[in-house]
């Protein structure tokens, strides 16, 4: 049975996967679902509507169709200025609006941006290997450091995908289940600039910051950045094809996933 923090959920897993950005937004369901999720009172289906965005705003040919998209830039600002909510979100609101309205000026991709562009750090998040590692990240305070800190984790054997809330300074990582979380702490300590600290909660249910060993851990690191990240008996191919198969199978009889999701989407509102 289908709500809506799990649908939306699994679009943002599904957005997180460089090749299936394109579809979801040309679908005719998906994109005004969303727009309408901007309106849902739920905190957490409002942060996984916008990560979604996010992701969907990263395949530069994709931002005019969501500025265009009825209600898209309204929704936004309405979001930015609702009171009561986190500055996660609001902020992350903030930064989807200003991608969506800033001009396009396409950046000349060289060989080896080409190469770090590619889904190896995206695969499938359903993946039963993988967990997710909370980070707090001391000196994450502009896009300069986001950068050198996305660089340091691309580095990472072991690294699936991950998201960062730059107003809490935040990074959510998703990771092999056999990768040490210290080899996170250990990359990013290398910058000389950042340090990471990972967020648990305790038994009163209050989050924690968990000091993480990065002198002397050994970091695996991607040499080759192979086009998929190598798991030893799951095929993270066979994963893929079954994410890429639920948004491109749109003339299958019984309907793709992403299609029953369009329809609960849009059955899901009351003006």
């Amino acid at each position: 049975m289908m709500d809506a923090l799990s649908v939306v959920s699994q679009l943002r897993d599904l957005a997180s996967e460089p090749q299936n950005r394109e579809v979801i937004v040309q679908d005719q369901g998906c994109l005004p679902g969303l727009v309408l999720f901007l309106d849902h009172q739920s905190p957490e289906v409002l942060l996984a509507t916008l990560q979604t965005l996010r992701y969907l705003a990263e395949l530069s040919p994709n931002i005019p169709t969501m500025k265009n998209e009825l209600g898209m830039m309204v929704s936004l600002e309405n979001l930015m200025a609702r009171d009561g909510l986190s500055v996660d979100i609001t902020s992350l609101a903030q930064e989807v609006y200003d991608i969506l309205r800033a001009p396009i000026n396409p950046v000349p991709r060289t060989p080896e941006r080409e190469r770090r562009k590619k889904p190896q750090f995206f695969l499938n998040s359903t993946n039963k290997k993988a967990k997710s590692v909370t980070l707090h990240i001391q000196g994450l305070d502009s896009t300069e450091q986001r950068s050198m800190c996305e660089e340091a984790l691309l580095k990472v054997k072991g690294v699936i995908s991950f998201t960062f809330q730059m107003a809490s300074k935040r990074c959510t990582v998703r990771i092999r289940s056999d990768l040490p979380t210290e080899s996170l702490a250990s990359a990013i300590a290398a910058t000389k600039v950042l340090s990471a600290q990972q967020v648990v909660k305790n038994e009163s249910g209050d989050e924690v910051f968990i000091p993480l060993k990065a002198a002397g851990v050994e970091v695996p690191q991607n040499s080759a950045l192979p086009d998929y990240l190598p798991e030893e008996e799951d095929s993270p191919e066979k994963e893929v094809d079954r994410a890429i198969s639920r948004t491109t199978a749109k003339d299958d009889a019984s309907g793709s996933w992403l299609s029953s999701a369009a329809s609960f989407l849009t059955r899901s509102f009351y003006w």
